[in-house]
């Protein structure tokens, strides 16, 4: 608001003074060395005032003390006018938010376009793991931001259901599973399916190996392994409808599926539709035949069907092989352009690892290439890989962290942390419980959230469950310590019409003033972290306030009121920064 206010009187000062229309008014935040709130840069002026920066600040500086009331100071520093705002400005601003619920959240026009945002879109041959985690959080958080910022979203996914890795574990259950299944063993559906995918992987590397050793080229080997050549013949009778193929592959896949909703759930992960490559693959074949009418695509000798992107810096891109079974990029043609179909997005955001930086170039160029316009507003959210300590995961040598296990340490490890600190002392055991689960799903989706999504990170779950610094632990603390104050005070919080505010008061409410346009640039930037890194500045902000005065024992009642109020706003900030990040928050902690 106040930003609007200072732009509209800055263009209307610059015609006065140097009669020239001025569009580039440029504000940023002071920074912290300097006195001030808020900060004009003077250098786009100096064409029209023929002065140099420091008169021309002053200039305009004496004018808006002059014609605004709320601007009562300002300095310059080196071309940088830092104007300082009267504190009876920013407590009016404050009554005028306070009621406000959801305060910075913009509802969506009915009538706008969609967005789509699509993220986990697991393979049914493994269950979900840790590298799933910060793609599913990311997407999920993405979405609900885009939604906060007043846009039309949908999540979707595309469950990669068929395809060579598919056959892979359908191939070893069948010579090693002995009928195995999730209600026989024990075993979650996902990951007994897992199992067979590391299975297959294994007798697979012994075969190549014997057949090394007899003498075969190793690049031979690995095509005449017999585990290989019946998976490739399963994909074959898959695609041409083998009743009994048919049948093992849906019931491998509905034990998979129930595995994924499992862990969706426990995730607080969910989806407005979801497509399936088994499905999607048949349209993304049948444009690659267009593609070839329209020359396209075009056929090599062996029946196989290529793009040339040579011409687009790119490379020569295969779309389907010389036995006609689709790729991966085939069936997401097919599904790309079903989606336009079934929602007309405006834009669609594919929440993928930066691996497939290439593969995301060449589907869109492909999309754009057949004639879909929407193709320019289709954007790969490029995120860098989860570590962890002792390495990176591999998942075909079943060295893969499981999602489910994961976040059950992590539960654990929040229990532990809680206990040895005594936060929990005064809770009985089922809440406890339930806060553990809080704690411990809340620390992991921060950590992974605060980090610009196109930086490769180092998990450490030890870090991130840390009470203190930049984690979630510490903000949703802070929350319950807000909760706290307001159980204590047995009065309606009614704002008194003004108070002499201090300066970590100030700074608060500027802070909290902030957050609409926060919610907006972490829409515009896909970027969680834009919230994350807004909240932890807020909660040590509030925190240092804390510490320094008495909230609820000012020898003035209407003092106390307006403390609170401030408390209880900054606490509305946090949940609803944290909601936007799937992070719950305890009233009680």
């Amino acid at each position: 608001m106040i930003q609007k206010i200072l732009n509209n009187k800055v263009k209307e000062i610059i015609d006065k003074l140097y009669s020239v229309k001025q569009d580039n008014v440029q504000f940023q935040k002071t920074r912290k060395e300097f006195n001030g709130d808020i900060t004009l840069v003077v250098f786009s002026f100096l064409k029209a005032s023929k002065k140099g920066p420091e008169e021309t600040a002053v200039e305009i500086g004496d004018c808006l003390i002059k014609e605004l009331n709320f601007v009562i100071d300002y300095n310059v520093v080196q071309g940088f006018l830092n104007l300082v705002i009267s504190k009876e400005f920013w407590f009016r601003e404050f009554v005028k938010i306070f009621d406000i619920s959801n305060y910075g959240i913009v509802v969506p026009d009915k009538d706008s376009p969609n967005i789509l945002v699509e993220y986990s879109s697991p393979n049914t041959n493994k269950p979900i793991h840790l590298g799933h985690l910060r793609n599913n959080f990311l997407g999920y958080s993405v979405a609900e931001i885009l939604k906060a910022s007043g846009r039309n979203v949908k999540k979707v996914q595309i469950i990669n259901d068929r395809g060579i890795h598919i056959c892979k574990s359908m191939v070893a259950w069948q010579d090693y599973g002995n009928n195995e299944t999730p209600e026989s063993s024990g075993i979650k559906g996902d990951h007994l399916v897992g199992k067979y995918y590391v299975e297959f992987e294994k007798q697979y590397r012994n075969e190549v190996s014997n057949l090394v050793d007899n003498g075969i080229d190793l690049a031979q080997a690995k095509k005449e392994a017999p585990i290989m050549i019946k998976a490739k013949e399963m994909l074959l009778k898959w695609e041409a409808k083998d009743s009994d193929i048919l049948a093992l592959w849906k019931r491998m896949n509905n034990w998979v599926y129930s595995g994924f909703d499992t862990t969706y759930k426990m995730l607080g992960v969910d989806f407005d539709k979801n497509y399936y490559e088994s499905e999607t693959y048949v349209l993304g074949k049948e444009v690659v035949g267009l593609g070839i009418n329209k020359d396209v695509f075009y056929k090599k000798d062996d029946g196989s069907v290529w793009i040339d992107l040579s011409g687009d810096n790119l490379d020569q891109k295969l779309i389907l092989r010389s036995d006609g079974t689709a790729v991966y990029i085939t069936q997401d043609i097919g599904t790309a352009i079903q989606r336009y179909k079934d929602f007309k997005f405006s834009h669609m955001v594919y929440t993928v690892a930066n691996e497939q930086d290439y593969h995301f170039k060449v589907l869109f160029l492909i999309l754009s290439k057949l004639g879909y316009s929407w193709a320019k507003n289709c954007i790969h959210l490029s995120y860098g890989m989860v570590d962890l300590p002792s390495g990176r995961m591999k998942s075909r040598e079943g060295t893969v962290v499981d999602a489910d296990d994961f976040v059950q340490e992590m539960v654990a490890t929040a229990k532990k942390i809680a206990q040895d600190l005594g936060k929990l002392d005064k809770i009985d055991n089922k809440e406890a419980d339930q806060l553990y689960k809080t704690i411990g799903l809340g620390a992991l989706k921060y950590f992974l959230l605060k980090v610009d999504p196109k930086k490769r990170m180092l998990f450490n779950p030890e870090e991130s469950i840390d009470f203190n610094g930049n984690t979630g632990p510490f903000i949703q603390y802070t929350y319950a310590r807000i909760q706290s104050l307001k159980r204590k005070y047995d009065s309606e919080v009614i704002l008194p019409e003004f108070v002499d505010i201090n300066a970590k008061e100030q700074e608060l409410i500027k802070n909290i003033l902030e957050f609409p346009s926060i919610i907006q640039e972490a829409a515009v930037s896909y970027s969680p972290s834009v919230i994350a890194n807004f909240a932890y500045n807020l909660v040590k902000e509030y925190n240092n306030y804390y510490q320094s005065i008495s909230i609820l024992n000012s020898d003035n009642s209407e003092v106390t009121s307006f403390r609170l109020a401030l408390s209880l706003k900054v606490s509305e900030i946090i949940k609803t920064s944290m909601r936007l990040l799937g992070v719950n928050v305890p009233d009680r902690m």
